[in-house]
This record gives C-alpha cells, sequence and structure tokens, in this order.
C-alpha cells in the first residue's frame, strides 16, 4: 500500500553539509535476513553490522565526524601524561558546559561508574526521571535503589506534553520525605530522557528541582548526554528561550547543577569517550584517584589524544543552530512519515530517534512475548532495517524480587545517528514500518533462550513462540 505524504506547512530545508567520502552498504535477501536473525536469537544487538543495510540501533558513536574533526585527529599528542588535547578538552568543557573539573573515561558508563562508587553506599536511594539501563546498573552494583520520579505524561506514548522529561516535584518532594536527604546522596537528571522516547525537560523544571534538592543538601548530578539537543527543544518550546542560542541554554542548564556524566558518542560527534565533569574541589580529586584504578591516568582516561581533540571540536559544532535543526529536523520527518500512516509512535518526537509504541503496534502480542523485540527483530526480516527494543526486555528484574520488571512503554527505537543518512533512507524505513502494519498479524512473540544476569538486552537471545518464524510469509 503507497504511503501518504501530507502537504508541509513550512518549506524544505537540506542538510547544512556535503558528503565528500561514501561507505558502502551491504544489500541482503529476505532469505540471508531470516537466516542472520535466527543466528542472532533474534536479538538485533547480535547482528553483524554487515548484515545491517541502514542501521538505526543508536546514535551512540555511529556519528559522521567533519572535516575538522578527522583533521584534528592528526594532531593528537598521545603523551602519557599531560597531553594538550586533554587540556584542550578541559576548556572545552569550561566554556561550553561551566563544569571546573574534567575527568576523561573511556565513555559514558565510566563516568557512571565512578560517579556511584564515589557517592552511592548500601541502602540509599537515587531518585531519577526514568532509568537509563547502565546508569541504573551502576546505581545497583554500587548498592543503591533507582526510584522513578518522572512525570505520569511519560508513560502515555500518544500524549503531546512538550516536556516530557520533566521531574515531577510532588514526586521528589515525597521521596526526600520518605527516606531522608541523608539517604539521598544525589538527584540523577537526564537531558534528555532516553527511555521516554528522547523527551526533553523544561528550564523551569531543572531550575525548580534542583532548587529543592539543593534546599535540603542533595546534589544534582546531569546526564549530559544530550543536553544540547534538550536545549533546541528548550528554544523552540519554552517561552523566553527563543531568542538565546544553543550555547548559552546548554550554559544555563548546566548552571543549575553540580556536574555532569557526559557519553562524548552522542552530542559531542565522536565514535568514543565520555567524561564525568564536577565542580567540587574533594569530589574531583577522588574521582581522579578513581580514574586512574578503572580507567586511564587522570589526563587521557580511557581515550586517546587523537579522540580528546576529535571531541574539543565536536563540541564546538555540537551548539551550532543548523546542525541541530537538521539533526532533529530529519527525526521529525521520520516521525511525520510514519504518523501520517497510522502508525502509532511516541508523541512530539523525541531528540535522537523515533519510538514505535509496539504495544499499541502488535496488540495481539502478549506482554511476556516481548512485542517490542519482536516487532525490531520483523523490521529487520522485512527490509534489514535495524531499531532496537525498549520495553520489558530492556527493563530487566526486579534485584530483589528476580521477576520482570513490568514496562510502562513497550517501544521499538529508531536511533537516527547524527550526519549519516540521508531523507531517502527514512523513506525506505518508514515504508518498510508501514507495510509491516498492513501485515501485524503475521509478526509473532518471542521467548528466552538465554538471559544474562545484567543489562540482558545486549545478550540475551530468543525464538519465536509459536512459528518457525518472527514473521510470516
Amino acid at each position: 500500500m503507497p504511503m501518504k505524504y501530507r502537504a508541509r506547512s513550512r518549506r524544505s530545508w537540506a542538510e547544512p553539509f556535503k558528503i565528500k567520502m561514501v561507505e558502502p552498504l551491504e544489500m541482503t535477501t529476505r532469505e540471508q535476513r531470516e537466516s542472520a536473525i535466527d543466528e542472532a536469537g533474534y536479538n538485533t544487538f547480535l547482528l553483524k553490522s554487515d548484515e545491517v543495510y541502514i542501521d538505526l540501533l543508536t546514535d551512540s558513536g555511529t556519528n559522521a565526524m567533519s572535516d575538522r574533526q578527522w583533521a584534528g585527529m592528526m594532531s593528537g599528542d598521545e603523551a602519557y601524561a599531560g597531553s594538550r588535547n586533554f587540556y584542550r578538552l578541559e576548556q572545552t568543557v569550561r566554556d561550553y558546559y561551566g563544569f571546573k573539573h574534567l575527568i576523561p573515561t573511556h565513555q559514558g558508563r565510566g563516568a557512571e561508574h565512578i560517579l556511584s562508587q564515589l557517592l552511592i553506599t548500601p541502602g540509599t536511594v537515587v531518585p531519577g526521571n526514568m532509568y537509563f539501563t547502565t546508569t541504573r546498573a551502576h546505581q545497583e552494583l554500587a548498592g543503591g535503589t533507582f526510584i522513578d520520579i518522572i512525570c505520569d505524561q511519560a508513560h502515555d506514548p500518544a500524549g503531546d506534553h512538550p516536556f516530557k522529561g520533566n521531574v515531577d516535584q510532588e514526586k521528589l518532594k515525597k521521596v526526600i520525605e520518605e527516606y531522608g536527604a541523608d539517604r539521598i546522596p544525589y538527584m540523577c537528571l537526564h537531558t534528555t530522557v532516553n527511555m521516554a522516547g528522547g523527551q526533553p525537560v523544561s528550564m523551569q523544571n531543572i531550575r525548580e528541582t534542583t532548587e529543592m534538592c539543593h534546599a535540603r543538601g542533595i546534589p544534582v548530578y546531569l546526564d549530559a548526554t544530550r543536553a544540547v539537543e534538550n536545549a533546541y527543544f528548550i528554544k523552540k518550546r519554552e517561552p523566553g528561550f527563543e531568542d538565546k542560542s544553543l550555547a548559552e541554554i546548554l550554559k544555563e542548564i548546566c548552571s543549575y547543577t553540580d556536574g555532569c556524566t557526559m557519553s562524548g558518542k552522542k552530542d559531542c560527534l565522536v565514535n568514543i569517550g565520555g567524561f564525568l565533569a564536577l565542580n567540587d574541589d574533594d569530589l574531583a580529586e577522588r574521582a581522579k584517584n578513581l580514574v586512574v584504578l578503572y580507567e586511564g591516568l587522570h589526563t587521557y582516561g580511557g581515550m586517546a589524544g587523537r579522540d580528546m581533540e576529535a571531541m574539543a571540536q565536536g563540541i564546538e559544532e555540537s551548539v551550532s543552530y543548523d546542525h541541530m535543526h537538521a539533526r532533529i529536523g530529519q527525526v521529525e520527518y521520520l516521525g511525520e512519515l510514519l504518523s501520517d500512516n497510522g502508525i502509532p509512535i511516541v508523541t512530539p518526537v523525541g531528540g535522537h530517534g523515533v519510538f514505535v509504541d509496539a504495544r499499541a503496534f502488535l496488540p495481539h502480542v502478549p506482554a511476556n512475548q516481548f512485542p517490542a523485540q519482536s516487532l525490531a527483530a520483523a523490521l529487520y526480516v522485512d527490509s534489514g532495517v535495524r531499531g532496537m527494543e525498549r520495553g520489558a526486555v530492556s527493563a530487566g528484574r526486579d534485584p530483589t524480587t528476580g521477576e520482570n520488571r513490568i514496562a510502562k512503554l513497550e517501544l521499538v527505537r529508531l536511533t537516527l545517528p547524527r550526519r549519516v543518512y540521508t531523507q531517502a533512507h527514512m523513506d525506505v524505513t518508514a515504508e518498510s514500518i508501514v507495510e509491516l502494519h498492513h501485515k501485524r498479524e503475521k509478526i509473532h512473540g518471542l521467548k528466552f533462550t538465554y538471559e544474562p544476569k545484567l543489562l540482558r538486552f545486549f545478550q540475551a537471545r530468543f525464538e519465536p513462540v509459536d512459528s518457525q518464524r518472527v514473521l510470516d510469509d
């Protein structure tokens, strides 16, 4: 069935770059894809990249770097101690994020680990605006318990709230009253909120949240992985910020918090690297001690000098309005194609990807047969497009009871790498999903054949419940 194309109320735009190098993509047959997904245990994480046509698994480290970033890599100073690239990155983080101390790590989860080891002790609780998988895992391994205090609108996929990532102030207040400030080592504030569909937090909510925490002596640490994307949404949606630059908005977001963890593989436009940024002198000194133990010397952490140089340049490029307008515009383009054709997605469309509501897409697949995992596998079989599950499989099991956590959102995430694909790739992706929706009754549920203890969505394996295939002909 042909797709619907709605007349746009605004003029088209084009990417603010031109292509000077291409990477050929592997074209596969339906038979090859069926064999590949079966070999991968119906887990798109276990597919080989050569088996994938359009890879929307993640935007983490899959970005295309600019000519200036590649040029910067040639000036990498690979000294074991005191690399000049570290000092440039440190100054760039101070300039754009405003934090005093920089502790480089191999990627974001290295920063999450160090922060958790520094602050969390057994029996403490960490409130936050929805969990992220690796963040919660580090918090739990350190002996803490994560408590979700995101606003209720975040759990309504079809709602139109402009800031679904907001912290619910009453929920935060209740957690503080119930556990006491002494049992809360910090609050974790995500910008944007990945698991809610890339949804942003308003500046007003950031300000109110940090004021409540600081008044009770609770520090607030930002997950700044996609904070520039969050800044873009504030500029577009929150009154009073329309005339401010993304750099100004980003700096204000960070100014209310005490530090941040960062996966530079997203906003910072690099393929590897991250950092922990702090304002507290004593805490930073302790963090430097730990980074030497777990990552590397405090002037390189887990990164080569060339990677730190590419990240510094990427930070400067990330706050360009033209870049971010094109980046989020492409996400919105895919979202519009899907919603115009009746595909249930999380709305408003978030910053880094389009999230398909698998529960609404596959009402015949029960929750215990993992609709999102099934839909992601079927999408790959149909077209070679790789997305990923964000639902019951990602939610994991409760560490106390061992029971599967009930996922309020059962989503397939179609994550767009930055500066990688064209609008034509988005058309192909949308056409496949629309076609699957027309024959959705042919998609079958899955069951575990192997389940890792931690972060099971990365390595779990499945098989179809009542068919030889996840997608019938």
